[in-house]
């Protein structure tokens, strides 16, 4: 059987946070102001600390895409990778990948952003598989302005991380995690083995606690 690899987005294979650098290029475009971003800026500051709202933040975030089509949408986020998110892939992610598909194991991105902020990295690394947030499209191929539930978040990204490992004959209690984030302890303890990277402080003490290896991305 092969052994599944799950790898977060943010701050560990890509070492910024993905929503700043969106909100860059959303401003580049003008289609946000110092607001937006002082606002993804206080999100960001609550997601360090282990106690922001994923699931409410994702829903409210969300409804702006509502009426966009997914195809825009999916082609937005090639320019956006392109243009401000290649240049912050970690080098030691690149390296793990690399190293975990060399071995043969199934390797997928587990994140709690969409599957169009995801993808573009998963191509760039060479990963076949993706773990995220899904956004509901209507049959005229556009956003509803809902998620699909569950939310790639807690418990709910191991809901799907554990679909995607039985669909592709793996067990999630066999894998590998790496991540960054406290609010990713549901998946963490589902895994065989977990690899925190770039921790934020309360995952760092907890680590610390339990013994998990730690790595600097």
């Amino acid at each position: 059987m092969p052994r599944a690899a799950l790898f977060d987005m943010d701050r560990t294979l890509v070492r910024k946070e993905t929503a700043s650098l969106y909100i860059r290029y959303q401003r580049s475009i003008g289609e946000a102001n110092w607001r937006d971003a002082a606002r993804v800026s206080y999100w960001v500051l609550l997601y360090t600390f282990g106690v922001i709202d994923a699931p409410g933040v994702a829903a409210k975030v969300v409804r702006g895409f509502e009426g966009m089509s997914e195809t825009a949408l999916a082609a937005r986020c090639d320019d956006w990778f392109r243009r401000y998110v290649e240049e912050h892939v970690a080098d030691r992610g690149r390296a793990a990948v690399a190293r975990h598909l060399a071995q043969g194991d199934i390797v997928a991105i587990a994140t709690g952003t969409s599957p169009y902020a995801a993808r573009p990295l998963a191509r760039r690394l060479g990963i076949a598989h993706v773990v995220a947030s899904e956004l509901e499209v209507g049959p005229d191929g556009r956003f509803t302005g809902k998620l699909v539930q569950p939310v790639a978040f807690g418990h709910g990204k191991v809901a799907r991380a554990a679909k995607l490992a039985e669909s592709l004959g793996t067990r999630l209690d066999e894998a590998v995690f790496y991540t960054d984030s406290f609010t990713d302890l549901p998946l963490l303890e589902a895994v065989a083995e977990q690899v925190v990277v770039n921790p934020d402080p309360r995952l760092y003490r907890l680590a610390r606690r339990r013994g998990w290896t730690i790595e600097r991305w």
